[in-house]
């Protein structure tokens, strides 16, 4: 009997298994998804303006690669004491290596070089655009119906997003790569996403994050071995604080919170529940880096809570079948 006490919740049952598509169509976020949905909203939210002021300091290579190997070093130290299976099982090498190259090496090389051409906030906007790609792609890949319920869901977040981008189409007029940097962000995270409901890995949650953080790791490794030799500053007090905020909650909790709803429910649901992100990633850069809040920021605010209420409040359906079992 394993210890219990340091592994993340439900992690225990989190083996992740093929989807079964046509039971899961009408799903809403369970209790345990909604708790992780509002923490990783408020941590990664937060962390947008975070990793601006932290990057003043260290070079971008070597930040990714600092949080990646602490992220992996984290997880695999809890699947370890938990007691968690941890080998990864035979064949499944070749879809491990996909999974982790878009979700781990492409999501962070281009956010974190598309953040520093734009604002904080903005920038985090164009990289949750993911449900305007995760969407079509599960329908295709996976199968999974497109509903009245994430049609409206998605619509009300892309307009919202849309909102806050708004004030700043002159900026990415003038600095494109950022917004394209940032789209290929979006890109590579929902096809991530999507590739591990299609060709799911057969282990528990907290040692499938610590093998993808390890594996889609390397390249960003050596990318700072190779781009930015002795680079580093000294680090203050704020930097330093930034780069311990990174390792410990947004690369070793929030990406193992994440994973672990993208194993709960189908895309549709998950995708959109990221949408509050990018929305305290605006206000997060208001209270840290001293930015203005305008009309455009509560309305897309609003917006976003109503793309949230599709995927958390359970349908009509759902809770006449929760009154008649």
């Amino acid at each position: 009997m394993r210890p219990r006490g340091c592994s993340f919740p439900s992690d225990q049952s989190g083996v992740v298994s093929q989807p079964k598509l046509k039971s899961v169509q009408n799903f809403t976020l369970p209790p345990l998804g909604l708790l992780l949905v509002g923490l990783i909203s408020i941590f990664w939210g937060f962390n947008w303006p975070i990793v601006k002021f932290t990057l003043t300091v260290v070079p971008l290579w070597t930040f990714r690669s600092i949080c990646v190997v602490s992220g992996a070093i984290g997880l695999f130290a809890i699947a370890r004491f938990s007691g968690l299976r941890m080998q990864v099982p035979t064949g499944q090498w070749p879809r491990l290596l996909a999974i982790s190259a878009f979700n781990i090496t492409g999501w962070n090389v281009f956010a974190v070089y598309g953040i520093t051409y734009l604002p904080a906030g903005r920038a985090s906007i164009i990289g949750y655009t993911m449900p305007l790609w995760g969407i079509p792609l599960s329908c295709w890949l996976l199968g999974e119906r497109i509903t009245a319920r994430r049609v409206m869901g998605l619509v009300l977040g892309m307009v919202g997003m849309l909102i806050l981008i708004g004030r700043e189409l002159e900026v990415l007029q003038r600095v494109p790569v950022g917004g394209l940097l940032m789209m290929g962000a979006a890109v590579s995270w929902a096809i991530g996403t999507v590739l591990m409901k299609r060709f799911p890995v057969d282990l528990p949650t907290s040692s499938l994050t610590g093998w993808m953080m390890l594996l889609g790791g390397i390249p960003i490794v050596l990318g700072a071995l190779i781009l930015e030799p002795g680079q580093i500053k000294p680090l203050t007090l704020w930097p330093t604080l930034g780069l311990l905020y990174n390792m410990l909650i947004s690369f070793t909790f929030c990406y193992w919170a994440w994973f672990r709803i993208v194993e709960m429910v189908p895309v549709g649901v998950s995708s959109l529940s990221s949408l509050m992100v990018p929305v305290i990633g605006v206000f997060s850069g208001m209270l840290i880096l001293g930015e203005r809040p305008h009309w455009e920021d509560f309305t897309a605010l609003a917006l976003v809570l109503g793309a949230l209420a599709t995927v958390l409040i359970p349908s009509g359906k759902q809770t006449e079948g929760k009154r008649t079992s």
